[in-house]
């Protein structure tokens, strides 16, 4: 049984001490001892009563009903930065950069992430920003909600331009089926700083990691993950950890999207305090990976008693799932774990009647969600055949450890300029030195150049729209070359 939910944004999931105490205030005057956080990194509120009277005393908070999904949280990596591997030139404060480029709700689901980390999924969004080697560059993946799966688009986007078109794109008002169409529809509309990529996106191999307890980070500081397996965060904790962190001049506060949060920059003089604090509520903080590792939806009593009977199925039989990740769902959605049960249906003949549900088990290629491929396992099967078939499963994981990451590809091909049939032999131009392109099927509105107008029918004096180099410079390119 599922309990009605009211959802407050954190926009990726980045919240300061004295927001979230805030939030802990509204949960108290709508009656609540807890609140629970959901998997795009949102707080949600287990009531069914309208907050609209409480919500006026806490006008900056964003809430809204969950099932109504008018607006979508934005998903970010920030809770990876510094703490695990990732992206050079992405730090803690060029996220914050990005997220407040996005000043008003958001209709899609937007995720912004480093590729080098495994803690917040790279494609489960609609529009997927996802950093380059390149600073101030993103590739950018696209899954309208018209269709099946995420499609590389063919530019990298400059950091500054990232809200501009994602708003472009909430604004769309024809049905686009693909990327060229979009990729068009864009240039028409914005101008933007666009630069092709030099290499594909390379995504990590090594496994999802261990996101809980104190630990070392740097010579004198200490980052805190907790995790309750019930997802219900009790308020009177809450509260007094948002006081220890005022003490502690810690600024933010980080949401995971698998229901726990992170507290970094503690200073080492303050880890008795924490030590204390978390002692005093009881809090145990090293609970075992075979729990942690799971995704399930929020409130959802009987998925969580599913996860609780195959984990204590896991420790009766000492299997080890490190580096493996799993999620219990009843839709078809774009998933993030690395193994997903799925509940059938009741089928219809016999809706009038108690009958035992049955599973799917499914797997991503390769154990890597990120593929976006789910290989079927088992089908139809009894809820006590499910520990069986997934002990089988981290067998099968771990025997093929090693090659996973032969097999696994670039999600896009080599120098992927511009969209192949966009581009005519010897019409295609590129920039040396910003690697902008110019296309005669375009032309160039920065220089006012109109679409139609060949490379060679160019004025002499023609210099490049982002960059200023003149014509001469740029080098042709062919679809041999895309």
């Amino acid at each position: 049984m599922r309990q009605n939910l009211q959802r407050i944004l954190v926009k990726g999931g980045v919240l300061s001490p004295s927001e979230l105490k805030q939030i802990v205030e509204l949960a108290e005057l709508a009656g609540l001892d807890a609140l629970m956080f959901g998997s795009r990194q949102d707080i949600l509120l287990p009531t069914d009563q309208d907050l609209s009277s409480i919500a006026q005393d806490f006008p900056q908070l964003s809430i809204e009903n969950l099932s109504a999904n008018v607006y979508q949280n934005i998903l970010c990596s920030y809770v990876s930065a510094d703490i695990f591997p990732g992206t050079a030139w992405l730090s803690s404060a060029m996220y914050l950069y990005v997220l407040e480029q996005f000043a008003e709700p958001q209709k899609l689901e937007i995720n912004i992430t480093d590729p080098k980390q495994r803690l917040v999924p790279l494609f489960t969004g609609h529009l997927n920003f996802i950093a380059s080697s390149i600073e101030d560059y993103w590739h950018f993946y696209v899954r309208l909600p018209h269709w099946t799966k995420p499609e590389a688009f063919p530019v990298l986007i400059y950091s500054w331009d990232m809200a501009r078109i994602a708003k472009a794109i909430e604004n769309l008002q024809e049905n686009i089926p693909d990327i060229p169409g979009l990729f068009n529809y864009l240039n028409r509309t914005l101008e933007t700083n666009s630069r092709v990529p030099q290499e594909p996106l390379q995504l990590p191999t090594y496994s999802f990691p261990y996101y809980e307890g104190m630990n070392r980070f740097n010579v004198d500081q200490y980052w805190l993950g907790l995790y309750w397996r019930n997802n219900r965060y009790d308020l009177n904790f809450l509260k007094a950890m948002c006081d220890l962190c005022f003490e502690c001049k810690i600024g933010k506060i980080c949401i995971t999207p698998w229901k726990s949060f992170i507290v970094k920059g503690i200073h080492q003089r303050y880890e008795m305090a924490w030590q204390k604090l978390l002692g005093r509520f009881g809090i145990n903080e090293r609970h075992s990976s075979l729990e942690m590792n799971w995704h399930i939806p929020a409130s959802d009593d009987e998925a969580m008693d599913l996860k609780r009977f195959i984990v204590r199925n896991f420790d009766q039989n000492d299997i080890s799932t490190y580096g493996l990740t799993f999620g219990i769902t009843s839709t078809y959605s774009i998933n993030f774990t690395s193994i997903l049960i799925q509940r059938n249906p009741q089928p219809r003949v016999v809706q009038h009647f108690q009958v035992r549900p049955t599973y799917n088990v499914l797997y991503a290629k390769n154990f890597d969600p990120n593929t976006l491929e789910y290989l079927t396992y088992a089908q139809d099967v009894d809820k006590i055949e499910l520990p069986g078939l997934l002990m089988e499963l981290s067998r099968l994981y771990f025997d093929g450890l090693g090659a996973v990451a032969k097999e696994n590809k670039p999600l896009v091909a080599p120098k992927p300029l511009l969209p192949a049939h966009a581009i005519s032999d010897n019409e295609a131009y590129q920039c040396p030195n910003c690697l902008s392109v110019y296309d005669g099927r375009y032309g160039d509105a920065l220089r006012g150049i109109p679409a139609g107008v060949t490379f060679a029918g160019l004025p002499e004096d023609y210099v490049c729209g982002v960059c200023e180099t003149e014509k001469r410079a740029f080098v042709a390119l062919s679809t041999a070359e895309v």
